[in-house]
C-alpha cells in the first residue's frame, strides 16, 4: 500500500513539473461539530512558511517548486508554486494544492496567489474546495524576524473562512492561528503553531522539529516530527505523534 502511494505521488510531481488539507479523524461525539474539518497548524498552507525566503534563496524560490509529502496517517500532498512575475525583490506566484487521504481518496483542492519579497517577508492567499464539506478562503502572510549566517527566526499567521455547504444550517466560522520557527544554517529547527476555532469552541496546537536531511541546487529532502493535539469543552485528543517526509523539486527558470 505505500508502495502505491508512493508511485501516485511521484507521477502527480512529474504532471506538475511539465499544497494539501488535512482532516481531524476524530471520534464521533454526541456533536456533528467534531466531524468539520479544520485548519491543521503544522500542514497546511506550507508555502506561508517554507523556511521562509532568505536573500540568496530568492532566486531559487522564483524558479518556482513542487512538492509531495508523505503523512504519518498514510496521507499523500502534492502543492506547487510557479512564479509569474517577479525581479530581483519581488516574486508574484501562482499556487496550488491537492491530495490523496489515508484511503487513497482524492482530498481538497486548492489554488491561489503568493507574493514573496527578498527579505523574507510575504503573503498567500487561497480557495479550497473540501470534498465532504464546502469550501475555504484563506489569507496567510509570513516575516522573518531575525536572520544571520547561522540562526533564522520567522513568524506566521492566518485566517481561514470556512464555508460548509453539506451541513444544513451552519454558518460561515473562522479559523485564526499563527506559530514561530526557528531554523540553525538552514539545517535542523523547530516551529510552534496553535489555531482557534471559535465556533466550535476548539483549539488546536502543534510543537515540531525540523530536519533537512539533504539539499541540492535542484532539490531538498526534510523530514519533520513533533506532537499535536487539540482541545474541545467536551472532548480533547491528548498529544499525539505527528511526522512527515517532503521532497521538493526546484523547477526550471521559465
Amino acid at each position: 500500500m505505500f508502495a502505491t502511494k508512493l508511485f501516485l505521488a511521484a507521477v502527480l510531481l512529474v504532471c506538475v513539473s511539465a499544497r494539501h488539507i488535512q482532516f481531524e479523524d476524530v471520534p464521533y461525539g454526541e456533536h456533528e461539530e467534531y466531524r468539520y474539518p479544520v485548519y491543521d497548524v503544522d500542514e497546511d498552507f506550507e508555502y506561508q512558511h517554507p523556511g521562509h525566503l532568505a536573500s540568496a534563496r530568492v532566486r531559487r524560490e522564483v524558479q518556482g517548486q513542487a512538492t509531495v509529502k508523505l503523512g504519518n496517517d498514510g496521507s499523500v500532498g502534492l502543492s506547487s508554486k510557479i512564479p509569474f512575475a517577479s525581479n530581483d525583490k519581488h516574486a508574484l506566484s501562482a499556487i496550488g494544492s491537492t491530495g490523496l487521504d489515508g484511503n487513497l481518496n482524492l482530498g481538497s483542492k486548492g489554488i491561489g496567489l503568493a507574493y514573496d519579497h527578498a527579505n523574507g517577508h510575504g503573503a498567500a492567499v487561497m480557495h479550497e474546495t473540501v470534498p465532504g464539506f464546502g469550501s475555504k478562503l484563506t489569507g496567510a502572510g509570513h516575516a522573518t524576524l531575525f536572520q544571520n549566517e547561522n540562526h533564522k527566526v520567522g513568524a506566521n499567521a492566518f485566517v481561514t473562512k470556512n464555508m460548509p455547504t453539506n451541513y444544513p444550517g451552519v454558518p460561515n466560522f473562522n479559523t485564526v492561528g499563527g506559530g514561530v520557527d526557528y531554523m540553525y544554517k538552514e539545517k535542523i529547527g523547530g516551529s510552534l503553531g496553535m489555531a482557534s476555532t471559535p465556533f466550535l469552541d476548539r483549539k488546536d496546537y502543534s510543537a515540531m522539529g525540523n530536519l533537512n536531511v539533504f539539499r541540492s541546487p535542484t532539490s531538498s529532502l526534510d523530514f519533520n516530527a513533533g506532537f499535536k493535539k487539540f482541545d474541545m469543552p467536551r472532548f480533547n485528543s491528548g498529544w499525539e505523534p505527528n511526522f512527515g517526509l517532503s521532497y521538493t523539486r526546484f523547477l526550471p527558470n521559465f
